[in-house]
C-alpha cells in the first residue's frame, strides 16, 4: 500500500520529492563512505577456444534468416560495442524501439537489456536470434546452417564433442567471447588502483559528479548496469516513456519509466544516449 501511495501517478508531487530526497541521500555517501566505484578486473577467466568459436558466430551474418546482420552488426566495436544509431536495425532493414546498449564489459551488469528482462548473457543472447525484427531465427535453422559449414564442424567437435553443431552450444561460445569484451586499465582504473592521479580538472569533475548524485545511480565496477532508476528522477517527466522500460515487462505502475542503469564505460564512443537514442551528446 504504501508503494502504491508514494509512488502513483496521483501522488506525483510526493513521488518527486521522494525521490529528490533518496538521491541527494544517496550522493552525500560516497564523501564519507569508502570509494563507491570499482576498477574493472584486470583478468577475467573464460575459455579461449569457446571465445574464439564464440567470436566467429558472433560476427557471422549466417546467424541472421535474411544472412545480412551478424551480432556485431548492433554491437560493433567502432562503436563501443552499440551501433551509433538510435534504435538497432535488423534484418530486411526493420528497426526496433529501442537503443542499443554495448556489451563490452556486459558481463558485470547485474541484469540484461535496458528492462532487465534477461538474468544473464546467456539469457540474453537467446533474444535476438529469435526476435523477428533482428535476426528472425530458430534454432533448427541455426544448425541447418551451421552444420553445412566444415569450419564449425570441426570446432564444434573439437570443443563439445558434437557431431553436428547444437545451438544451445553455440549460445555457450557466443556467451564466452562476450565474457571476454571487458575493457581493464583506463586511466580511471588505474587511478582506483591508486597506480596514478587524475588531472585537477578530471578531479573537479569526479567531485561534482558526486556531489550532484550522479554516483547514486552510477556505481559499481560499471559505474551502472547493477540497479532499476526512474528516467526524470529529479526533473520529472511530463509523460510515460513509450516502451522499453520495466513496466512493459512486468505491468506494475511503480515501474513505468524505470529501467536499468546504462554503464557509463567507453561512454564517448556509444552515442547516441538513453533508451530511444534521443540525446546526441
Amino acid at each position: 500500500m504504501l508503494r502504491k501511495a508514494f509512488f502513483s501517478s496521483s501522488a506525483p508531487a510526493r513521488w518527486w520529492m521522494i525521490t529528490l530526497g533518496l538521491t541527494l541521500l544517496c550522493a552525500s555517501v560516497p564523501l564519507l563512505a569508502d570509494e563507491p566505484l570499482s576498477p574493472i578486473p584486470k583478468q577475467v577467466e573464460y575459455d579461449r577456444p569457446k571465445a574464439l568459436l564464440g567470436k566467429r558466430l558472433f560476427f557471422d551474418n549466417a546467424l541472421s534468416l535474411t544472412k545480412e546482420v551478424s551480432c556485431g552488426t548492433c554491437h560493433d566495436p567502432k562503436y563501443g560495442c552499440g551501433d551509433g544509431k538510435k534504435v538497432a536495425v535488423g534484418v530486411n532493414g526493420r528497426k526496433g524501439t529501442i537503443n542499443t546498449p554495448t556489451v563490452y564489459n556486459a558481463f558485470f551488469n547485474f541484469r540484461q537489456f535496458w528492462n532487465g528482462r534477461a538474468q544473464n548473457l546467456t539469457d540474453q543472447a537467446y533474444g535476438p536470434l529469435h526476435n523477428p525484427i533482428e535476426m528472425a531465427m530458430n534454432q533448427t535453422l541455426v544448425e541447418a546452417r551451421l552444420g553445412t559449414d566444415d569450419y564449425y564442424k570441426k570446432a564444434f567437435k573439437q570443443i563439445y564433442g558434437d557431431h553436428s553443431p547444437k545451438f544451445v552450444n553455440a549460445i555457450d561460445a557466443i556467451v564466452e567471447f562476450e565474457k571476454a569484451l571487458f575493457t581493464p586499465d583506463a586511466k580511471f582504473d588505474r587511478f582506483l588502483r591508486g597506480e596514478t592521479e587524475l588531472s585537477p580538472l578530471e578531479k573537479k569533475g569526479y567531485l561534482q559528479f558526486k556531489t550532484l548524485g550522479c554516483i547514486a545511480c552510477h556505481n559499481g565496477i560499471n559505474i551502472g548496469g547493477n540497479s532499476y532508476q526512474y528516467l526524470g528522477a529529479v526533473n520529472p517527466m511530463k509523460d510515460d516513456v513509450l516502451g522499453g522500460d520495466r513496466y512493459e515487462l512486468t505491468k506494475d505502475p511503480f515501474d513505468r519509466n524505470r529501467f536499468k542503469v546504462p554503464s557509463l564505460r567507453n561512454i564517448e564512443l556509444t552515442a547516441p544516449y538513453l533508451h530511444d537514442g534521443s540525446r546526441e551528446t
